[in-house]
């Protein structure tokens, strides 16, 4: 379960996996890993100004470029949606740390720079994903993506 704190200038979500951090890399890093648990179709080049693309549906489409990578513990990047107003591509900041605790990894996710009215349904959207991810993570499927047929991320 993905738990879910919001500040003022920040969303933060956070979740534990039943996999080490090594394993959970792969699924930030690599376009068939990422598709197991958020997208239908990845575009990524893992390096500090390297393309963040990914499409969730035929509507909506998350973009942005990485721009720290400390293997198999940190990933920074720039994040935005494809055509939105308020949240554009490469608008906003997304920061993921990967901890390891015992046979589990704590997954913590924040989302920073959102404007005020995109918060809620962001920290939605990410609790959402990493709820999905810790089933991915653990060698579970977690089925079809609904938001991929709904347009909606």
């Amino acid at each position: 379960m993905a738990n879910i704190r919001s500040t003022t200038d920040v969303v933060e979500v956070e979740t534990r996996v039943k996999a080490s951090p090594e394993t959970l890399w792969a699924f930030f890093t690599e376009p068939e890993m990422m598709t197991r648990w958020k997208g239908r179709k990845a575009e990524l080049d893992p390096r500090p100004g390297g393309a963040y693309r990914v499409e969730i549906s035929d509507q909506v489409t998350a973009v942005g470029e990485y721009l720290e990578l400390e293997p198999h513990s940190r990933i920074a990047l720039t994040w935005g949606w494809e055509g939105h107003p308020a949240v554009g591509p490469g608008s906003t900041k997304v920061e993921i740390t990967l901890e390891p605790d015992g046979e589990e990894t704590i997954v913590r996710l924040r989302h920073l720079e959102l404007p005020t009215d995109e918060r809620e349904i962001h920290a939605d959207g990410w609790k959402h994903y990493l709820s999905r991810l810790s089933q991915a993570g653990a060698g579970q499927d977690p089925g079809p993506d609904p938001n991929e047929s709904a347009g909606q991320a």
